[in-house]
C-alpha cells in the first residue's frame, strides 16, 4: 500500500466504527492491567466472565494482595494457564505497591518490569488507560498487517515498527483497536469475509473469498 492507500484504509475503518474500544471490561488502569495480563491465550469474553466478580472485590493492588493467590485462582480458574497467571498477578501487585506506590506506571519501560507484562500488554495499557499512541500487535493485528499488505513483518515487533512509520496522525490513537476488531470479526484467520470488508479493494490478499451461498430451503 502507498501512503494514500494507507490513509484511505484507516479512514474507512474509522468511518465504519468511529469510537472503537477494547472489549475487555475494566474500571480503572489497574483492573485493565490485570485483565490484559489474564487475556494471554484467552478470549476477551472468557476474561470478562472471570473478572466480573473479581473486579467488584478488587480495585487496587493492595486489595489484590489481600485476596491472595488462592483467592485469585478461584476467580480465574476458567482461564487457561490460570496458575501461572495468578502467580504473576500477585507478584505484580506486590511490585506495584512496593515500587510504584500502588499506581500503574505510564511508561513502557516501567510496565515491562512487572511480572507477566510484555511489550504488547504494556502497549494496550498505555493506549487504553493513558491515551498514548501505541500499537499493541496481537495475533489479529499480525495477521491483518501481513495479509492486507498494510504492515508486513516476520515478528510482532517488526509489524509494530512498520505501523509506527505508516499510520497517519489522525488515526494513530485508535489504529490498533480498528485492526484488532477487523481481524476478529471480518479478516478472520481461517476464512476472511472479503465480501463484506470495507477495505477489500485496498487489500493485497488474493483470491478474495466470495460470499457464502444461501442454502436451499
Amino acid at each position: 500500500m502507498n501512503r494514500a492507500q494507507v490513509f484511505e484504509f484507516f479512514r474507512r475503518l474509522a468511518e465504519d466504527n468511529p469510537a472503537p474500544e477494547t472489549e475487555l471490561a475494566y474500571g480503572n488502569p489497574y483492573q485493565l492491567l490485570v485483565a490484559v495480563t489474564l487475556s494471554a491465550q484467552a478470549t476477551d469474553v472468557g476474561v470478562n466472565k472471570a473478572t466480573r466478580a473479581l473486579f467488584r472485590e478488587v480495585h487496587t493492588p493492595g486489595q489484590m494482595l489481600a485476596l491472595g493467590e488462592e483467592g485469585l485462582k478461584e476467580h480465574i480458574k476458567t482461564i487457561g494457564l490460570f496458575n501461572t497467571k495468578a502467580r504473576n498477578v500477585i507478584a505484580m501487585a506486590a511490585l506495584l505497591v512496593d515500587d510504584f506506590g500502588g499506581a500503574v506506571p505510564d511508561t513502557r519501560d516501567a510496565l515491562v518490569t512487572l511480572p507477566g507484562v510484555g511489550r504488547k500488554t504494556a502497549n494496550v495499557v498505555l493506549n487504553c488507560a493513558f491515551g498514548q499512541e501505541t500499537f499493541a500487535v496481537d495475533t489479529h493485528i499480525f495477521r491483518v498487517g501481513n495479509r492486507t499488505g498494510l504492515a508486513r513483518g516476520k515478528t510482532p515487533e517488526a509489524v509494530e515498527a512498520v505501523l509506527e512509520r505508516r499510520v497517519p496522525a489522525p488515526f494513530r490513537l485508535h489504529a490498533h483497536h480498528w485492526l484488532i476488531l477487523h481481524g476478529r470479526y471480518t479478516c478472520k484467520a481461517r476464512t476472511p469475509e472479503c465480501w463484506r470488508c470495507v477495505v477489500a479493494d485496498l487489500c493485497a490478499y488474493r483470491p478474495k473469498t466470495p460470499a457464502p451461498r444461501a442454502r436451499a430451503a
